[in-house]
């Protein structure tokens, strides 16, 4: 009798990725794509993320400073402005993100791994982030070379960024399937909303406006971004009239049809 004992062989299971680490891992390589698409394979394109805001800024202060002895808040022309600038811009941006994540994205969409909650995920985050640093920066920038004392609420000002990334979350998914369904919409987006830039507080303060007008634009939910994100830079600024329940409710409803809609129509979309 042989003393050789034969050898048992296990077989091996094919390495699986969860859905969970493919999503991870597609998300992360559509935002390393846009990455390079959109801000360059150098530190040069993420410099100009940042001059750009900067520049509008100094502008609006350098008009408004020769028309005006002191602005709506405190008296820091750079700071009042770029606490109205900088969060439109961020749902202004946001929004147009997301609205052409299938359009900008539509090659990949053809690979069954990929759908279009990966595209909108990652233009989400990455476009979040980078606003949210580039605001962070520009700030501590004007707080530093002004020397002005420092007393930031950080909660306000990061429920700030959450409301604006919601509402730009919802409005862009909506806007998804309109512009990729109608493309005339884009064009109509861009006519209908030019007026916001000026009903979102960035120029001015909500209750310094007449009663009538304050009935009115309290119902953009930009303006409660604008001034909760305020409440958070000045600290003596108490902005009674934001609601961040009524911001969140809109985007949950404009997000809830949105997705329905691409779920459903998303593959003829493709086709277009």
């Amino acid at each position: 009798m042989s003393d050789i004992t034969p050898e048992i062989r296990v077989p091996q299971r094919p390495y699986r990725t969860g859905p969970r680490f493919r999503m991870a891992r597609t998300v992360v390589a559509l935002m390393l794509r846009e990455m390079a698409t959109t801000y360059g394979r150098s530190a040069g394109g993420y410099i100009w993320a940042i001059l750009e805001p900067v520049l509008g800024v100094t502008l609006l202060a350098i008009i408004f400073s020769m028309a005006l002895a002191h602005p709506g808040l405190g008296t820091n022309f750079p700071l009042f402005y770029a606490t109205g600038f900088l969060p439109f811009t961020m749902f202004n941006d946001l929004t147009n993100k997301v609205a052409t994540s299938i359009r900008f994205s539509r090659p990949f969409l053809a690979y069954p791994s990929v759908t279009f909650i990966d595209t909108m995920v990652a233009r989400v985050v990455l476009n979040a982030l980078t606003h949210a640093t580039v605001i962070g920066i520009v700030i501590s920038g004007i707080f530093i070379i002004y020397q002005l004392p420092v007393v930031v609420d950080l909660v306000s000002v990061f429920e700030a960024l959450l409301m604006i990334t919601i509402f730009g979350v919802g409005v862009g998914t909506l806007n998804c399937y309109l512009l990729t369904a109608f493309p005339i919409w884009e064009r109509t987006w861009q006519i209908v909303t030019r007026p916001l830039f000026l009903m979102s507080g960035v120029f001015f303060l909500y209750e310094l406006m007449p009663a009538k007008a304050q009935a009115f634009l309290w119902y953009n939910p930009v303006l409660h971004c604008v001034g909760m994100l305020r409440h958070g830079i000045y600290p003596t600024y108490e902005a009674s009239y934001v609601s961040p329940i009524y911001v969140v409710s809109i985007s949950v409803i404009l997000l809830f049809f949105g997705l329905l809609l691409l779920a459903r129509n998303h593959r003829n979309l493709l086709e277009r």
